[in-house]
């Protein structure tokens, strides 16, 4: 997926988080392509067309925790990227992933670690993580919730 699709999606996240709705569209020269592919092509255009463009905070939230304490849930998925949202509790214990990431923060405030050094966070910050890198929330609210981002190749962009 080009960079400018993943910038895209961010800052869509982005206004998302401020407040906005913000739903997917296809474009007339997505469509007209969709049109023209083979039928295994079309098939598989269909698949995905049925995937959510649209997802609520409340709508994931509400699968948390997961059924063995999972402390997120996806709220969708398409190609390399996939959109979380995470509300750990007293402590987060994730550990380095294995894609390139972006944490949006929805509520809460907090320290953020990304490997190297502490910062603080609060609603409407943006995060990211490159793919490996040890990170973690600590001295966090109790009311902590973040969208997160994964997307790219395995190991991270490379720049």
């Amino acid at each position: 997926m080009p960079y400018a699709v993943y910038r895209t999606i961010i800052i869509s996240l982005i206004f998302l988080c401020a407040g906005f709705n913000v739903t997917a569209q296809t474009t007339a020269a997505s469509a007209s392509a969709s049109a023209s592919a083979s039928a295994s092509a079309s098939a598989s255009a269909s698949a995905s067309a049925s995937a959510p463009t649209r997802t609520t905070l409340a709508e994931v939230l509400a699968k948390i925790p997961g059924p063995d304490g999972e402390r997120y849930a996806v709220g969708m998925e398409r190609g390399s990227l996939r959109l979380l949202a995470y509300a750990p509790k007293d402590k987060d214990t994730q550990t380095p992933h294995e894609q390139d990431e972006v944490y949006i923060v929805v509520k809460g405030k907090g320290t953020f670690f990304d490997g190297k050094q502490r910062v603080p966070f609060e609603p409407n910050d943006v995060l990211f993580v490159p793919a490996g890198v040890e990170h973690r929330f600590e001295n966090f609210s109790d009311d902590f919730v973040a969208w997160v981002v994964f997307y790219g190749p395995q190991g991270g962009e490379k720049e």
